[in-house]
């Protein structure tokens, strides 16, 4: 018995030596690059099969995939350009070269996900700008850590104008950038802004993502929107008139709702008469609304709600100058009653009487916000009310204010007094 063990253990040995173990120490792997958790559309990626501890030994190689597109027996399997089809589970195991009993087992699976082109997650924050505050934009895709860098474009007048645009990229941002957010400063009009994102050597890019605004409700001096009547609020069946003003002689209104990722001039919502477009109100809508010029300059945006409701609030659609006064009131489409009626800002109740007017004899900053009106039971729709600062001189320019008030008032008193004293003088 003895001698038969010694007999299978020689003979193993001289197997080992010979052609290696059937399932010995080498082992398949199937490595993807780049490795990506997810792959996209068009990406150009590689398979490889390989054996560890393969040394310098030569290996024939075998795969198996749950995919429409096995990959031919090498090594190396690279795709330019993967489709759905190349999705699924990816095995391989090699043999040695010139022997038939010596294999790696099959490799655990690798599963390649072959996903659609990806649109980014645009967002811009805060989408109505006040004085001096910066704006934060953010690009996001899914399995953001995977490589990706990312453009950030705005878009401006196109030198050919008569409504040409192109899109411009942000400084910084002509290489993409490794962070998902950008911060614009000193952004003080209406603007229009993109993103998209990239990754890989040569760069896949993704999609381009929805255009998304920043607002500027402060009035300018070259351009301007202005609506009426000059509220925010409006019935169903409300004649409403919107109408641009400034250098130019080329002129559309613009809109855009949280319900629509596309743009619609006036034309798809109203009627444009020169300057001045008149807007369809027999549906319901809450929309922002800017006039363009034909060379690419903005107005003020205004946010214009229509209800089909039997309450309103009325506010002002335009910002109000800080000192100034106003006045806002709630109304009902075809009747009104004594009783008590709420005033509301940012939520809090500000008056509760039988007024159905809130007036503010002098307006500022900390009036600004969200206001709404509620009766009986009923509530109107809330409305942001804009406050525009009033420019105050530079606070380091007083001292040089007072210094030349001071010579000037001397440089006058002194002839004024020479004056008195020859007229005393005379006098005597």
């Amino acid at each position: 018995m003895g001698h038969a063990l010694l007999g299978v253990f020689g003979l193993f040995l001289l197997n080992t030596l010979l052609y290696g173990h059937a399932e010995g120490p080498n082992k398949a792997v199937v490595t993807l690059q780049p490795n990506w958790t997810e792959v996209y559309r068009g990406e150009r990626i590689t398979l490889r099969c390989e054996i560890t501890d393969g040394g310098d030994t030569e290996w024939e190689y075998e795969w198996r995939t749950t995919s429409s597109e096995k990959p031919p027996d090498q090594n190396k399997h690279s795709i330019t350009s993967v489709t759905r089809s190349h999705s699924g589970d990816y095995r391989c195991k090699g043999r040695k070269n010139h022997t038939q009993h010596s294999s790696t087992g099959w490799s655990d699976p690798i599963k390649l996900t072959v996903s659609d082109r990806p649109q980014p997650v645009f967002t811009v924050s805060p989408s109505w700008l006040s004085a001096g505050a910066s704006v934060t934009l953010n690009c996001s895709v899914e399995d953001p850590s995977a490589g990706w860098r990312f453009y950030w474009y705005k878009r401006v007048p196109d030198p050919l104008g008569n409504f040409y645009y192109r899109y411009e990229q942000l400084p910084g941002s002509t290489s993409g950038t490794e962070q998902d957010s950008y911060i614009v400063h000193g952004q003080t009009h209406t603007a229009e802004y993109q993103c998209r994102a990239g990754r890989g050597d040569p760069e896949y890019q993704s999609y381009t993502s929805y255009s998304m605004y920043v607002w500027s409700a402060d009035i300018q001096s070259s351009a301007s929107l202005t609506v009426s009547p000059d509220r925010a609020q409006h019935f169903t069946s409300d004649s409403v008139s919107l109408s641009c003003e400034g250098n130019s002689t080329e002129w559309t209104v613009m809109r855009s709702s949280p319900e629509e990722n596309y743009l619609f001039d006036c034309s798809t919502w109203g009627a444009m008469n020169g300057s001045t477009c008149n807007m369809n109100t027999d549906w319901p809508s809450e929309a922002v609304y800017w006039c363009e010029s034909g060379s690419g300059e903005f107005t003020n945006a205004v946010n214009i709600t229509v209800q089909d409701g039997d309450m309103i609030l009325l506010s002002p659609a335009r910002p109000v100058t800080e000192g100034h006064s106003v006045s806002l009131s709630c109304r009902f489409r075809s009747q009104t009653s004594d009783s008590i009626v709420f005033f509301y800002h940012n939520e809090k109740v500000i008056q509760n009487d039988s007024r159905w007017e809130l007036n503010i004899s002098a307006v500022s900053k900390s009036d600004e916000g969200f206001y709404k009106c509620r009766h009986s039971g009923r509530e109107s729709a809330q409305s942001w009310m804009s406050v525009q600062a009033v420019s105050r001189p530079d606070s380091s320019s007083f001292p040089v204010l007072l210094v030349v008030g001071l010579v000037c008032g001397i440089v006058l008193f002194i002839p004024l007094i020479v004056l008195l004293c020859y007229r005393a003088f005379k006098a005597q």
